[in-house]
């Protein structure tokens, strides 16, 4: 008999930061690190999609806009490759395209909202709500997602 190759995926453990602000991504991660947290931060959709075939990331911190592709349809994106991926909108211009939101929201695509400027508080309060909801490592079953952090926007009152 052959050797036989473990085909587990690897445990969801790293955060996905997706912005074209060096900055921002900078903060995020530090914020994401003071909880022990590891990420990989993007600065194009293009990173990040190649940062998705190398990883399993347990949720993503998405832009809306990005120089190479609308947040929206990143996220899209990213849900085909990762149907379990837990999408988190970070935005200064939500109410600058409110049809995409009310879609967004209505397919359920977002975990929770983060508003630019955010306070720290409210990327621990999402990462804090997350860490309650089992994610399953390879994909076959569906977890529930739970509700944003009191502190972070939910998609109903961002429209």
């Amino acid at each position: 008999m052959t050797g036989v190759t473990n085909l587990v995926a690897p445990r969801r453990t790293e955060y996905l930061i997706v912005d074209d602000e060096p900055d921002l991504c900078w903060s995020l991660k530090n914020i994401l690190q003071t909880k022990g947290r590891r990420s990989q931060a993007a600065l194009s959709a293009r990173e990040a999609l190649a940062l998705m075939k190398r990883h399993r990331f347990r949720l993503a911190f998405l832009d809306v806009t990005l120089p190479d592709m609308n947040g929206f349809e990143l996220a899209r994106r990213l849900r085909q490759m990762d149907p379990e991926l837990r999408l988190v909108l970070v935005s200064g211009f939500l109410s600058a395209d409110p049809a995409a939101v009310a879609h967004a929201h209505d397919a359920s695509m977002f975990y929770g909202c983060i508003i630019k400027p955010f306070l720290h508080e409210d990327v621990l309060g999402l990462i804090e709500s997350d860490d309650q909801v089992q994610v399953p490592d390879c994909g076959h079953d569906s977890a529930q997602i739970g509700n944003p952090a009191p502190g972070a926007a939910s998609l109903s009152r961002a429209k």
